[in-house]
């Protein structure tokens, strides 16, 4: 047995050093091949005469060869010379395009793909921005409102208890955007036309009247500004863009509202009492102050129609004032049939219409701002109105409550925006008729405003959505009828406390009598001490 396995070990041995020998041989020939390039060598060196002139042969070829590499790389280096100079030439030419469509001056000195790419980057801002043409918004909820402003203060629809409806700007990079965009506005209107060389008038932050302004966090924020112009009624509006970089301008145009008519169109039932204190406005600002305006009244059954007729009638002969219609519906009321009445009942040309309601008060700086917000196949204008809180709870006592002017102030305590109401708008009659009008299937108060406030955002014009400081929806007592259901009795009764006072104020009227007896105690201890 011991012989047996020491034959087999051995045997093993064997074949292992022999498979070793066989790797070590192969591994030599590899080793011992001679490569190609020396094999083109040892044939060089045996054809040529000797070895060192063959190698100086190889050398001179090799040199050569470098020569013409080097000669065609010189020549593709012209080349691209030439073609730098031609593109430079192009950068320039259309760096000088959008210069004076977009004036951004942009360093020469900084590599031309930057200059090119930032250009691109900028025209391509404007372009998708809702600048040129409206946006289709799927609903109303979608729509990105502006803010308006002026020199001092801030018109903001911001929600919440500590925001206030109007501010002075307190963070600073709020306010030197603002203050920037008004200077980048002002020198705009400064500088030279081109191949005009006439002097004009020197602009300064003083011209500037209002702007609004909204942010579209994927694109930048639009600014549109307007100031006054040379002559009564005439304005300048520019468009500026910030696509989140330098301020550009995209606009710079003359309005002429001299001539703008405005068509007001006020539906009405009854509350012949609201229409006397509207006609009162009315008769200050349109026929003393502005001139400039058409009214329509379109009246919705008989009871006080008489009285209302009388109203327009003894208006129309202490003001001389001969541009009224009144229009008599013997029917239900529907806000919008007497609106979509009212807007084709005018047989002149294209109107700038102001569908208005008998408790809305405006001024004539308002007016102008529905002309310069409007533009006919183009823009559309609703502003978002002021609401005023029930005066008796404001001023705590009747007797203290001052004249309806006095009362107009936009604070915290006084109102709110009425952000969720879209009846009050401004619009060419010729964008009223080809979008379609009012939905006429809608009866009584509310609801046909959305429906053609919806229909302009799905449309291409452009919908201008803004707090004005010059529009009030005057309070008046919300009356919550027991033919409700008890869930749109409930609904009912949360608007109307939305509509009576502030959150502060309301929580001083549920916990008056908490704040009675502080007040009897702390009246209670002064007596003990004084006696």
């Amino acid at each position: 047995m011991l012989r047996r396995g020491l034959l087999s070990w051995v045997s093993r041995v064997g074949i292992v050093l022999v498979c070793l020998c066989c790797i070590v041989s192969v591994l030599y020939m590899l080793a011992c091949t001679p490569r190609a390039e020396d094999e083109q060598l040892l044939l060089l060196r045996v054809n040529s005469p000797t070895g060192k002139e063959g190698y100086r042969a190889i050398l001179q070829e090799r040199e050569e060869e470098h020569r013409n590499y080097i000669t065609s790389l010189k020549k593709q280096i012209a080349q691209l010379k030439d073609e730098l100079q031609e593109r430079s030439e192009q950068l320039k030419n259309v760096q000088g395009h959008y210069s004076d469509a977009l004036t951004v001056t942009f360093d020469h000195a900084s590599p031309e793909k930057t200059q090119t790419d930032l250009l691109d980057f900028l025209h391509s801002q404007v372009n998708k921005a809702e600048v040129h043409n409206g946006v289709k918004v799927p609903t109303e909820y979608a729509a990105i409102p502006f803010d308006s402003f002026t020199v001092q203060k801030v018109y903001q629809l911001e929600t919440g208890l500590t925001r206030h409806p109007e501010e002075k700007p307190v963070r600073k990079d709020k306010r030197d955007e603002l203050v920037e965009v008004i200077e980048v506005a002002v020198q705009t209107l400064n500088s030279p036309e081109d191949g005009n060389n006439n002097p004009k008038r020197t602009y300064t932050s003083s011209d500037f009247i209002e702007g609004i302004y909204r942010t579209e966090r994927d694109k930048g924020t639009l600014y549109e500004l307007t100031f006054k112009g040379d002559k009564n009624q005439e304005f300048k509006r520019l468009v500026l863009f910030r696509p989140f970089g330098p301020v550009v301008k995209v606009k710079n145009e003359k309005l002429n509202m001299a001539n703008v008519l405005v068509n007001i169109i006020v539906p009405l039932a009854r509350r012949a009492d609201k229409f006397q204190q509207f006609m009162h406005n009315f008769r200050e600002v349109c026929i003393n102050q502005d001139k400039r305006v058409h009214l329509t009244v379109v009246y919705f059954g008989k009871q006080q129609a008489q009285e209302v007729k009388a109203i327009l009638e003894n208006t129309s002969k202490a003001a001389n004032f001969k541009n009224f219609t009144f229009i008599q519906l013997n029917e239900e009321f529907s806000r919008g049939k007497g609106l979509d009445v009212g807007a084709r009942a005018w047989k002149g040309n294209n109107v700038l219409l102001f569908f208005c309601d008998v408790d809305i008060y405006f001024n004539a700086e308002f007016l102008n701002t529905c002309r310069i917000n409007t533009q006919p196949g183009k823009r559309v204008f609703y502003p978002v109105l002021f609401s005023q809180y029930n005066p008796a709870i404001i001023y705590g006592h009747h007797d203290a409550i001052p004249s309806i002017d006095q009362q107009l102030v936009i604070k915290k305590d006084t109102g709110f925006w009425r952000d969720f109401g879209f009846g009050m708008t401004c619009q060419y009659r010729s964008d009223f008729i080809n979008i379609g009008g009012f939905d006429l299937d809608i009866k009584g108060w509310g609801g046909e405003d959305v429906h053609l406030y919806r229909k302009y955002l799905h449309s291409n014009l452009i919908v201008i959505r803004t707090p004005v400081r010059g529009l009030f929806h005057l309070w008046h007592e919300k009356r919550c009828v027991d033919e409700l259901t008890p869930e749109q009795y409930k609904m009912c009764m949360q608007s109307k406390a939305m509509n009576e006072a502030s959150h502060g104020q309301l929580g001083m009227l549920v916990f008056r009598h908490e704040i009675e007896a502080h007040l009897r105690k702390q009246k209670q201890k002064s007596i003990v001490k004084k006696s």
